[in-house]
């Protein structure tokens, strides 16, 4: 397989996001766009599988619009023709290898959620690690692209061992950082939690505003009161007391 000096330094960059030491969301966010660069794909979208409730969460979406993707969690996951045969493959595998296109877009999964963003080639890579889905990758095409080749699926396949490792390294210490703040969930409420979580990722309070569709001024308030809760006085410290 031919690789040009373009996809050859995008591959590069991607390998080098996977060593680096960042949040699995970050890590699903970061390699997204460049491996949409890769495959000159428009539109990513990741969730995570969540065996305690059978179902995707905690999204992370590049180019689609966040509202469709709350559609998707609530709704259309649950009625979606292609991506539970998807997730049975341990390499990268397209829509159009479960489910022929011509069936595919007779399907209100097609036509009421994938065209809302125009989504219409798509292949899926998901990592498996002692056998948990740590989290995906699903890139798009819209329908003046060709679908993906099977060169393109043996480069995202090449891709997947360091995105498993990657994503293993940093659940595991998520997992801390959950143990710990469960420890306070007793003095937080779930929202205060919520925001806790987004502050130990670095976000401010305008992406927290944004991320969880609340004023900044009730963030605000949310963070206050967490901070006296947990007995700090600013953001570094709570970071700081919440770490594993």
């Amino acid at each position: 397989m031919y690789l040009t000096g373009k996809q050859m330094s995008l591959m590069a960059k991607i390998m080098q996001a996977f060593a680096e030491s960042h949040h699995e969301h970050e890590i699903r966010e970061i390699v997204g766009d460049l491996v949409m660069q890769l495959l000159q794909a428009q539109f990513y979208a990741s969730f995570v599988w969540q065996p305690e409730c059978a179902s995707f969460g905690r999204p992370v979406q590049i180019n689609m619009d966040p509202a469709n993707i709350k559609q998707y969690e609530t709704y259309f996951q649950f009625n979606d023709p292609i991506t539970p045969l998807m997730k049975r493959y341990e390499v990268a595998v397209r829509a159009t290898d479960v489910l022929k296109h011509e069936e595919l877009r007779k399907t209100e999964f097609f036509n009421d959620f994938l065209q809302k963003d125009g989504l219409y080639w798509g292949v899926n890579l998901y990592a498996w690690h002692q056998g948990r889905n740590l989290g995906d990758m699903r890139i798009w095409r819209d329908r003046r692209r060709d679908n993906f080749s099977d060169d393109e699926l043996r480069l995202l396949d090449m891709l997947q061992p360091a995105f498993v490792t990657a994503l293993a390294r940093a659940q595991s210490g998520h997992d801390a950082q959950a143990l710990k703040l469960n420890t306070l969930a007793e003095r937080l409420t779930p929202r205060e939690q919520d925001i806790a979580r987004l502050v130990m990722l670095g976000r401010s309070d305008k992406e927290i505003s944004r991320e969880l569709q609340i004023a900044s001024t009730t963030v605000r308030t949310h963070l206050e009161n967490t901070f006296r809760k947990v007995g700090v006085g600013n953001r570094s410290t709570l970071i700081h007391k919440l770490r594993p």
